[in-house]
C-alpha cells in the first residue's frame, strides 16, 4: 500500500498533518533517523513514518516522550490533543484509524451486525437505542460515520473481509421486522456480489471464547497484525505480538465452529424471509 512521502506532506490540511510535520521538524534537527527516534522511544520506524505522514492517530504518552527527546516542552503532547479528533468513539478511533491501512480484516460479532454491513436504517435504530436522549442531528452524524466506514471497507479498494456473525444477530429484531428483512437481504447481497466472506456461526454451536464481544482482527502489508475487541461503551487496541495470537486461535475456533458459506447464505436469506413474513 503506497503512503504519501512526509516531504509531500501539506502541514496545513489537518491537525494531524502539522503534528506529522512538526515531529518530522523536530526529529530531523534533532539529528536522528526515524529508526533512532523510534529505537529511543520504545516503537518501530515504521510506527514514526506513519505519525510523520498523518496515516496514525498519534498517543498523547507517546507524544510526551517524543518532547522528553526531542527536548520540545510540552508542544506534541499539545499537538496530539488535536490531532487525536475522531468521527468515531475514542475507543474506537485507533482501530478505525488502522483499518485504513489493513489489508485483510477479519470480525466476529456475538449479537449484532458488524458496523461494517449495517444498513442506514439497521444502524439508525441501533445508535438511537444506545443514546436516547440525544439530538436527531448527532445520531445522524453517527450513522453516517458507519455508513461511510462500510463504503470504504466493501469498496473496490478495501481489503479483504471476512465476517462470522451469531445467529442470535440475524434473529434480534433490531428496527423492527422490515428493517431486520433488508438488513439481512443486504448482507446476502454482499455475499453474492463477493464484497466479503460471511459465516454464521449457530445455536448449535454452542460455549465459546468469542461469547462475551465483538473481535476485529487485522493484516498490514508492512507491519505486524493487531487485534481489537470491544464491549458496551469500551474497547482495547491489542498489540502484543503474544495477545493478537491468541485472540487469532480463538477466531479461527469461531470459523471452525460455523456453518460453510453456502449454508451461512442460506440461513441469512431464510431469515430474512423469516422476517418479512412476521
Amino acid at each position: 500500500m503506497a503512503h504519501p512521502h512526509a516531504k509531500d506532506l501539506d502541514p496545513y490540511t489537518s491537525p494531524r498533518a502539522f503534528y506529522g510535520s512538526e515531529l518530522r521538524r523536530l526529529r530531523e534537527a534533532a539529528g536522528l533517523s526515524q529508526d533512532g527516534l523510534g529505537e529511543r522511544a520504545f516503537c518501530s520506524g515504521t510506527y514514526i513514518g506513519q505519525l510523520e505522514v498523518g496515516t496514525r492517530r498519534p498517543q498523547t504518552d507517546l507524544s510526551q516522550t517524543f518532547d522528553g527527546i526531542l527536548g520540545s516542552g510540552e508542544h506534541l503532547h499539545r499537538l496530539s490533543k488535536l490531532a487525536r479528533k475522531s468521527k468515531h468513539p475514542d475507543y474506537f478511533a485507533d482501530a478505525a484509524e488502522l483499518e485504513k491501512l489493513a489489508v485483510s480484516l477479519c470480525e466476529f460479532s456475538p449479537m449484532l451486525v458488524p458496523g461494517f454491513l449495517q444498513t442506514e436504517g439497521y444502524a439508525r435504530a441501533l445508535i438511537r437505542a444506545a443514546m436516547p436522549l440525544a439530538p436527531e442531528e448527532e445520531v445522524e452524524g453517527h450513522v453516517a460515520t458507519r455508513l461511510a466506514r462500510g463504503r470504504r471497507l466493501l469498496g473496490p479498494n478495501g481489503p479483504d473481509v471476512w465476517a462470522i456473525v451469531h445467529e442470535a444477530a440475524l434473529r434480534v429484531p433490531v428496527g423492527g421486522a422490515e428493517v431486520m428483512r433488508g438488513q439481512l437481504e443486504h448482507i446476502a447481497e454482499t455475499v453474492r456480489e463477493r464484497r466479503a466472506i460471511v459465516q454464521v456461526q449457530p445455536f448449535a454451536a454452542g460455549a465459546h471464547q468469542l461469547m462475551m464481544g465483538v473481535m476485529l482482527l487485522m493484516a498490514f502489508d508492512d507491519a505486524p497484525p493487531v487485534a481489537y475487541a470491544e464491549g458496551a461503551h469500551t474497547g482495547q487496541l491489542i498489540e502484543d505480538p503474544a495477545l493478537v495470537a491468541q485472540c487469532r486461535a480463538s477466531y479461527d475456533l469461531a470459523r471452525a465452529a460455523a456453518l460453510s458459506l453456502t449454508a451461512s447464505l442460506e440461513l441469512i436469506e431464510a431469515t430474512a424471509k423469516e422476517h418479512q413474513a412476521s
